[in-house]
């Protein structure tokens, strides 16, 4: 493992992955020159009540589509990992890959950094990475998103803010669209779309008939 290259993370259940998500980690990527970005499926999102609608098999599958489309890659490290999907032992994992802390560009949007307080093991996760907030222009910097000021130390993970005019979509509309029989072009990658499609992913069970 190159532990000098600048890699990206997106963390998400991606149920299913969408534009949003991947403009965002593209976002990142041309803001920092990063030399890799990598999307990590989740097993089981802490920050869930509910299962993912679509099993693991296929929120991998439709991550590396949407990977192949975007020179991405995709890694199961979540998903092979029992428990909770928290950031900061993927982090760790990372790290004992040979991935660097300092090399390391966690992205996230605007929204979950407003909860970052209550992740696992925060505040020590702001060290494992550094954190790539992406939000809409006129959004409020990620450093004032943090519940207290964190003041920079020279050589170690950060916090950046990184403004991005991404589409507005979210893994729920493509869900309810695609149950409802309406169109996802334009929120999916065409892959995504077609993946859905052919196994029939969000669509409701048929109802049995009353004889």
């Amino acid at each position: 493992m190159n532990g000098n290259l600048r890699v990206g993370i997106l963390g998400g259940t991606f149920d299913p992955i969408h534009l949003g998500h991947l403009e965002a980690a593209s976002a990142a990527r041309r803001a920092l020159s990063l030399d890799r970005v990598l999307l990590l499926p989740s097993r089981t999102p802490p920050h869930r009540s509910t299962e993912p609608r679509a099993s693991a098999f296929h929120r991998f599958a439709m991550a590396a589509l949407a990977a192949a489309d975007y020179d991405m890659a995709v890694s199961d490290l979540e998903l092979r990992r029992e428990g909770p999907s928290y950031t900061a032992l993927t982090l760790e994992a990372l790290h004992r890959e040979g991935y660097s802390p300092t090399k390391l560009y966690f992205v996230t949007g605007s929204d979950a950094f407003a909860e970052v307080a209550t992740w696992y093991d925060y505040p020590r996760i702001l060290s494992l990475a550094n954190f790539v907030v992406v939000s809409r222009p006129g959004a409020p910097r990620a450093s004032n998103l943090l519940p207290s000021p964190q003041s920079p130390i020279p050589g170690a993970p950060t916090v950046i803010s990184v403004e991005a005019h991404t589409p507005d979509v979210s893994s729920t509309e493509v869900r309810r669209r695609v149950g409802a029989g309406e169109s996802i072009d334009g929120l999916v990658p065409s892959s995504v779309a077609g993946h859905i499609r052919r196994h029939r992913l969000y669509v409701p069970a048929p109802v049995a008939a009353v004889l």
